[in-house]
């Protein structure tokens, strides 16, 4: 990125209506006003090429600040749109907050249709949402399922969601489709496990997932070492493992959400995946705490009871004995982030309160 900074950022404030942050968010893309900030970031002004920035750190990780031109957001809301064959004056809803990159691309993309986005209350033809939103909506929330059920196609990302979940959601005549990416790629580049028209996709030697494309940011605000560190040749490596069969991406796990416990790897990951398999109506998150005797152990979390017989013995038949949590607790609610990741590092801290 240019190193001259002479653009103002403003940062979009709690206060703000949907329609103010639109008018912010279209000024900012036209070059006509300020850039804005999803969230209160470092620095008071930015490389003149930069319209937007999004703080992100995940569910652990140190924060960064992800800049993005006017042309990487467009490019992701017209590879969007021609996925799902989108025309001008279709509606878009907003349900996910906008100090997310996935908040932002709804509104990019009704800018993009020439209409502005809707809520709940009013019929929609898109709308995006995560797995927690879907799970809701089939177990209890009426207005939230009536609305997704009027949808052309409901854009499920964020984290991964079970096929169980996603079955359920097709049975109740919800049009649903599962999205993947990351902050740095725009948000989601991979629906239904295929790339988006100008995504390119391959794996790397160690396994992750690395993409590349019109949409990817202009790099980290606050960490240009980290950026340079991620990238490599226009490719985006990204912390997700996975593999490619035939034209389909398949994500397979993290690098980045494995412990080693006793001298064996655990992928959280694939513990949380299989669980929620096993046991549809209960939601998990592992993590890992520091022990005596395994350096790190794995402990588990659970909204409901957990059958801890029941989920040992499936744990060891499928994954392995080194798999089996050694410590359980169950919270009233899971700890998540805006965008339904689990929050790994208040689960552990709500883990080690507890014991």
């Amino acid at each position: 990125m240019n190193e001259n900074h002479p653009r103002l950022v403003a940062s979009i404030s709690p206060e703000w209506s949907i329609p103010q942050v639109a008018d912010a968010l279209s000024r900012a893309l036209a070059g006509d006003g300020p850039a804005l900030a999803a969230a209160p970031i470092s620095q008071q002004s930015v490389p003149a090429e930069i319209s937007v920035v999004v703080p992100t750190s995940g569910s652990t990780g140190a924060p960064k600040e992800v800049a993005f031109t006017s042309a990487a957001l467009l490019a992701s809301a017209r590879a969007a749109h021609k996925f799902l064959g989108a025309e001008p004056g279709e509606q878009w809803s907003l349900l996910l907050p906008v100090n997310h990159i996935a908040g932002i691309n709804v509104l990019v993309r009704a800018l993009e249709l020439s209409v502005p986005v809707v809520g709940i209350e009013d019929a929609a033809a898109y709308t995006a949402i995560v797995p927690t939103q879907l799970h809701r909506a089939l177990h209890g929330d009426q207005q939230l399922l009536s609305h997704l059920q009027g949808c052309k196609a409901v854009l499920v990302g964020g984290a991964a969601a079970s096929s169980h979940l996603l079955e359920s959601a097709r049975k109740a005549n919800i049009s649903v489709l599962t999205t993947y990416g990351m902050t740095e790629m725009s948000g989601g580049c991979i629906y239904n496990n295929q790339p988006l028209s100008g995504v390119e996709v391959k794996i790397s030697a160690t396994g992750n997932i690395q993409l590349r494309g019109s949409m990817m940011a202009a790099g980290y605000l606050n960490n240009l070492s980290a950026w340079k560190n991620a990238t490599e040749d226009g490719w985006f490596t990204t912390s997700d493992l996975g593999e490619l069969v035939g034209k389909e991406i398949r994500v397979t796990g993290r690098s980045d959400d494995q412990i080693i416990s006793g001298g064996e790897k655990i992928s959280l990951g694939a513990v949380e995946k299989f669980l929620s398999q096993e046991f549809h109506e209960q939601e998990f998150i592992a993590c890992g705490v520091p022990d005596l005797e395994w350096g790190t152990k794995l402990v588990l979390l659970s909204n409901l009871d957990i059958n801890i017989e029941s989920v040992r013995d499936k744990l060891k038949n499928s994954l392995g004995a080194h798999a089996v949590p050694k410590g359980f607790l169950t919270v009233e609610n899971l700890p998540l982030t805006s965008l339904g990741k689990p929050d790994r590092t208040i689960a552990r801290e709500l883990y080690l309160a507890a014991n």
